[in-house]
């Protein structure tokens, strides 16, 4: 087993329960053009169409070859850098993006995903794991994230599920805690000012993730 194959049994009910909420606050039409930025292919394949059509972008081309499905011509897929898009002011109706923002290993980095989302999209929206969590979803581990980084990269491999189902050495420990920078409500907020955020909950009470959208 690896930490894919937990996330792969763990993903499917959030997955579902947030793209429910995606089609009722956005309402995607079937003329409408759709950026994924930061996703992948397979997130995609159990939707029916939903739009004109959607590019899937990523700078991890090496998982980004894309078999062309019958009857799902309307996905295409691409390299693109979120914090410098190639594409037009406006030019798609909506900017989707899902558990990226918090991966860009800076604040200055996600203030510039952030103004590419907003330049490029009509209509946004951006989700991401909430800090105030107890849960640090990509380690699988409560409380981990609370700690600070430099005691954070001496105890991980060692201190989470995901050190110890994949083992790493001490280059790629380094390297996941500089990464992922995780942002509390009000950080993620000052991100897309007079933006909605829509808070996830898990049980109905504990704030799971957030989304920023402009409808």
């Amino acid at each position: 087993m690896n930490i894919h194959s937990i996330f792969s049994l763990i993903s499917p009910y959030f997955r579902k329960r947030r793209m429910r909420l995606f089609y009722q606050e956005m309402k995607p039409t079937l003329t409408d053009r759709v950026l994924d930025v930061g996703g992948y292919v397979g997130f995609w394949r159990e939707e029916e169409r939903f739009c004109d059509c959607l590019d899937v972008v990523n700078i991890d081309v090496q998982h980004q070859e894309f078999q062309q499905d019958k009857g799902k011509e309307w996905i295409r897929t691409g390299y693109a850098n979120g914090c410098a898009l190639p594409y037009p002011d406006q030019s798609y109706d909506i900017v989707f993006s899902n558990s990226v923002i918090e991966h860009l290993g800076s604040r200055e980095n996600q203030e510039k995903f952030a103004k590419e989302m907003m330049r490029v999209g009509k209509r946004i929206w951006i989700q991401t794991p909430a800090y105030e969590f107890f849960i640090e979803p990509h380690y699988i581990t409560p409380f981990v994230h609370w700690i600070p980084a430099h005691y954070l990269r001496k105890i991980l491999r060692y201190a989470s599920v995901w050190g110890w189902i994949e083992k790493p050495d001490q280059k790629t420990v380094d390297s996941m805690v500089a990464e992922i920078v995780l942002l509390k409500e009000n950080e993620f907020s000052e991100l897309f000012p007079k933006m909605k955020v829509l808070s996830e909950k898990f049980l109905g009470v504990l704030t799971k993730s957030f989304t920023a959208t402009n409808t």
